[in-house]
């Protein structure tokens, strides 16, 4: 296994561009079982989740072209009575996305099997909303050793209301309501930029979705789907990890390739922290401008300020005058990071959901493991702020989210090595 090596204390400058957005390519290739069409899905980024969920739909009977070079995955799903409708164990307990193939292949077919998913350890992470609002729609559901049986003849379309706004449960009623007879009314779902692609997406499939960006959404079943071709959008939390790298070292990064309404919760919070950050156009221009103030955060769903990026501007308050709260909200143990930060020397205390960050705080370099995908991007920040040389262990973690993250810090002039460890 690697392991990524920094030296710090290094000026970011320079231009970068962002891929894909993870969370939204996930769903979009899930989408693809709705239809036996061909399916070309766009800016795809080559991380390790694509490549897993990849795996997952060639075991389900599709064929799969993933091109890492023109970040492009063509699709083809089987029919119906050639689809393999037992998701398979090993690759699903790699990743909490796993279970956004239930839904299309529940409608299409009638039946599937699939294992709980795995995926970060941020805390409880159920995948009752999804099989709550299955049952609601008609589906039988047996749990045994683990594994999730679900089977209905055809789903039925029904007002569901979401015990609180789950993005990958939002989307897997999305994709199963596309194929089930009649209106499907789903409130209190999420509104997260992710699910709104994902929409598009299945719109241009020929699915009819009403209330597109609220909590409220409104969609009519159709007999049949087809295929598409769909450019994913640009990934937010990269942009906002950049943007933060940027400013924890002191120098100044044009970030390509954004939709400047999805970053406005991070603009406010760089800005008040005293950060410079100019929006222009599709790109992101972000430095720092000497000392930085200590604030108070917390994350909610959309268009709150993102967990996804949490644990990175956590990182960043240890460089700030005073002390910074931050409030998690969304998941109940995303704060297990704060012991790594405090290996590289930062003041950062744990109380429930609550981090105490109190700084600026010398940090120097020293071996850290990231715990999940977020955290270790947070450690990659700690590294470039800290005074020699940081290690950063089970890099796994972060190749699943994070595309040639270290070729791109590299490009802008970081010290960061990949190394056997």
């Amino acid at each position: 296994m690697d392991k990524l090596v920094i030296e710090g204390q290094v000026p970011l400058r320079g231009d970068v561009t962002v891929s894909g957005a993870k969370n939204a390519a996930l769903p979009i290739m899930a989408a693809t079982l709705l239809t036996t069409d061909e399916c070309v899905i766009e800016n795809v980024p080559i991380v390790d989740d694509v490549k897993t969920l990849a795996e997952i739909l060639r075991q389900l009977g599709c064929s799969v072209n993933l091109d890492c070079t023109s970040h492009r995955i063509v699709v083809r799903a089987p029919s119906a009575s050639a689809m393999n409708t037992d998701v398979p164990q090993e690759l699903a307990r790699k990743m909490r996305a796993s279970f956004l193939v239930t839904g299309p292949i529940l409608a299409r077919v009638g039946r599937v099997t699939a294992p709980h998913p795995g995926g970060c350890s941020i805390g409880r992470r159920p995948v009752n909303v999804d099989i709550k609002s299955f049952s609601a729609m008609g589906a039988r559901v047996q749990l045994s050793e683990n594994l999730y049986e679900l089977e209905a003849e055809r789903l039925r379309g029904e007002r569901i209301y979401l015990d609180y706004p789950s993005h990958t449960g939002t989307e897997n009623v999305l994709l199963a309501a596309s194929l089930a007879e009649g209106t499907t009314v789903l409130t209190h779902a999420s509104a997260e930029p992710e699910v709104l692609d994902l929409a598009h997406c299945l719109q241009q499939m020929g699915a009819q979705i009403r209330g597109l960006g609220t909590s409220r959404l409104e969609v009519i079943g159709a007999s049949r789907l087809h295929g598409f071709t769909y450019r994913v959008m640009p990934d937010r939390i990269e942009a906002g990890t950049y943007a933060i790298a940027a400013v924890i070292s002191g120098g100044e990064v044009v970030i390509h390739d954004i939709i400047p309404d999805h970053m406005d919760p991070l603009t406010y919070k760089l800005s008040e922290a005293g950060a410079i950050v100019q929006p222009e156009g599709n790109c992101y221009r972000v430095r720092a401008n000497g000392s930085l103030h200590a604030l108070e955060l917390q994350t909610l769903h959309f268009p709150g300020f993102p967990t996804d990026l949490q644990a990175a501007f956590a990182t960043m308050l240890t460089q700030s005058e005073g002390t910074s709260l931050i409030h998690e909200r969304v998941y109940d143990d995303r704060l297990q990071y704060a012991r790594e930060l405090r290996k590289l020397g930062a003041d950062i205390q744990v109380h429930g959901q609550t981090a105490t960050i109190v700084g600026p705080t010398s940090l120097v370099g020293g071996p850290v493991r990231a715990l999940d995908i977020r955290s270790g991007a947070a450690l990659i920040l700690a590294g470039l702020a800290a005074e020699g040389n940081t290690e950063i262990y089970d890099i796994y973690h972060i190749d699943r989210g994070y595309e040639h993250v270290d070729s791109k810090l590299r490009e802008l002039g970081a010290h960061i090595q990949r190394v056997a460890a």
